[in-house]
């Protein structure tokens, strides 16, 4: 797909050679259409990182999109330069008069805090009321959806007695909802979280349908019932090495983590792992663009 971003974001070189077509603004500009406009709020430490991952799944299907980075200012990133959050990300004041087609809000590492202890709390809150205005379809990540589904639905996370670890086989639970559209009968999902949302806590609203689970990993994808909010409890966006490298930064930490489950083949750390959730990534990221972004947003973002 045309994916326009910043020729000088790091993530350009990579996915240029992986063969993905990403646009520069002259041949973007050079198209009669009107592209979507997709905000990613990352949160992850691992910006670059992260930003290749989403954009890379973005980037498999026709429809030409924009992107907008968004960083917390009450939080500064210490695992990236500077220069990169001030070259290639815009605060909330800079975007907040302005209207976005989808928006994607990534995980965080700090499961283990409460909600309101989290330094960019109040201003995450402020984006989630803000997108109910300024944005057609949302996409949250783990912790991101545990928060998003916090303050809009008042929903607890729960401590998990370890880890959730690995990469586990689901299954859809509505095989007709356009975002399972062309998933087999099982799928995995790399999962990597201390807590969770409870199965029955959610039978308890209304207006929210969970639409994937596993019999080990529990929730995967929670809806709401106008499909213009979903909340994924894993990481379809992780790469091959992703969990690989968690492992052993928490092993050098001298951390009790357990290997990885369904990961590493015979569970030996030693050998690559194979990846199984690519396919399944590819393809939820194509239908919410599709179905929930593209078929549905207003072509005057204005009428939002």
């Amino acid at each position: 797909m045309p994916i326009k971003i910043d020729g000088r974001l790091p993530a350009h070189k990579q996915l240029e050679k992986e063969n993905v077509f990403v646009m520069t603004e002259e041949r973007a500009i050079s198209q009669d259409i009107r592209p979507l406009r997709i905000l990613i709020l990352n949160l992850m430490p691992t910006k670059i990182e992260t930003e290749t991952q989403i954009l890379r799944l973005l980037s498999n299907s026709p429809i030409q999109i924009e992107i907008e980075l968004l960083q917390t200012v009450t939080h500064k990133a210490k695992n990236v330069s500077q220069e990169h959050m001030f070259k290639f990300y815009k605060c909330f004041d800079d975007i907040k008069d302005e209207r976005f087609d989808g928006m994607i809000v990534t995980g965080a590492p700090v499961e283990n805090m409460d909600y309101e202890d989290i330094d960019y709390w109040n201003e995450l809150c402020g984006i989630f009321e803000w997108s109910k205005t300024n944005v057609y379809s949302s996409f949250y990540i783990c912790w991101g959806a545990q928060a998003a589904l916090y303050y809009h639905y008042g929903l607890k996370k729960y401590l998990l007695p370890k880890k959730m670890f690995g990469v586990f086989e689901h299954r859809s639970l509505d095989v007709l909802h356009p975002l399972m559209r062309g998933l087999d009968d099982t799928f995995y999902v790399p999962h990597s979280r201390h807590t969770e949302i409870k199965r029955e806590d959610v039978a308890h609203i209304k207006d929210l349908q969970i639409i994937s689970y596993s019999s080990e990993a529990g929730i995967h994808l929670i809806s709401d019932m106008e499909c213009r909010n979903f909340y994924s409890m894993g990481h379809s966006e992780y790469d091959r090495d992703t969990l690989a490298k968690e492992y052993f930064r928490d092993v050098d930490k001298g951390l009790n983590i357990d290997v990885p489950v369904n990961y590493f083949p015979d569970d030996d750390s030693t050998k690559m792992p194979m990846v199984k959730w690519r396919g399944t990534a590819n393809v939820i990221f194509s239908n919410w663009l599709n179905y929930f972004v593209y078929q549905r947003t207003p072509y005057d973002l204005s009428t939002l």
